[in-house]
């Protein structure tokens, strides 16, 4: 039965990749801010997102890595989402500087690629991983001393910062015959005066209540709303839930994530940010849609709407 439902997904997704319908893509070039990394450290803690789900974080002037994926995706992966939006970064892994701390949610592809950490091997001080994550990073050339294996509830100091290990409500592996191998989390960033969520992937559950409860309030959350439909909903989360997974997190802003740059199950690639924004609206929800690039300092007022992708629709 597993497997029937794993084909059934790869089956869906390879057919509206193979009969792309228009709106799936954008229609021209999205655009990449190039933030000037030394406005982005010091100061008040900063976020820039670089579309789908990679994070960088400046929180007391340590920088966090959230899910980086800086090159176009495995071959084999992009048969089930198409190729990246743009192949343009707000900073390469040439020009990133060095990463105090690099989160990992979970092991898909789509969060977590051998070129990317490849790339960025003597950039990174040190890796936080869900449980079984570490193995796949020491196969790929990271020493073992600088991994942080964690299970869900486990809060590990680093860089004067505490990170701590939260559920999700996904799946893990990177094939047919590993599903499940490894864990899946969210993760809670925690510095002096900056309290920092980032979902990963995951589908709506109680476990947003328990992780506001236990570890909110928080400054700015970062919560997927971008892939889910009737074949992915136990897995990622439609935009209404995400509104009240927001809600639950007790969270003063909200920045979706996993969306912008691919297009893994909907017809229209703006379709669910659109739909968030809408719930979070009726819900009084603040959320912050910044473009690729686009420096967020955290803790200032909301910046005013910008639906800045109906340009490129």
């Amino acid at each position: 039965m597993r497997y029937v439902r794993i084909l059934t997904m790869l089956y869906h997704r390879i057919k509206m990749n193979a009969n792309e319908q228009p709106g799936r893509r954008p229609q021209k070039p999205i655009p990449v801010l190039k933030p000037e990394i030394a406005d982005f450290m010091g100061g008040a803690s900063k976020a820039i997102w670089f579309g789908h789900s990679t994070v960088l974080l400046q929180v007391d002037g340590k920088l966090i890595l959230c899910d980086p994926v800086l090159f176009e995706l495995f071959y084999a992966f992009t048969l089930f989402t198409g190729k990246r939006f743009t192949n343009e970064l707000p900073l390469t892994a040439a020009a990133m500087p060095m990463i105090d701390v690099l989160l990992l949610s979970h092991d898909h592809y789509d969060h977590m690629d051998y070129q990317t950490i490849k790339a960025l091997k003597n950039k990174v001080k040190h890796y936080c991983v869900p449980e079984g994550v570490g193995k796949r990073l020491e196969k790929w050339g990271i020493a073992r001393n600088k991994i942080s294996q964690c299970s869900y509830g486990q809060t590990v100091d680093k860089a004067g910062l505490a990170i701590s290990c939260t559920p999700g409500k996904h799946f893990s592996g990177r094939g047919l015959r590993d599903r499940n191998k490894t864990l899946w989390c969210s993760w809670v960033i925690t510095g002096k005066k900056t309290n920092i969520f980032f979902s990963g992937d995951s589908a709506y559950g109680p476990h947003f209540k328990m992780i506001g409860d236990t570890y909110g309030p928080f400054d700015i959350t970062f919560v997927e709303c971008g892939q889910a439909n009737a074949l992915f909903g136990h897995v990622h989360m439609i935009p209404e839930k995400a509104v009240q997974a927001q809600i639950d997190l007790r969270g003063r802003v909200m920045v979706p994530i996993h969306w912008g740059m691919l297009s893994q199950s909907n017809p229209d690639w703006t379709e669910q940010v659109e739909r968030l924004l809408t719930e979070a609206q009726a819900k009084a929800v603040p959320v912050i849609t910044p473009m690729i690039g686009e420096m967020i300092t955290i803790g200032e007022k909301p910046h005013s709407e910008h639906r800045w992708w109906q340009d490129y629709r």
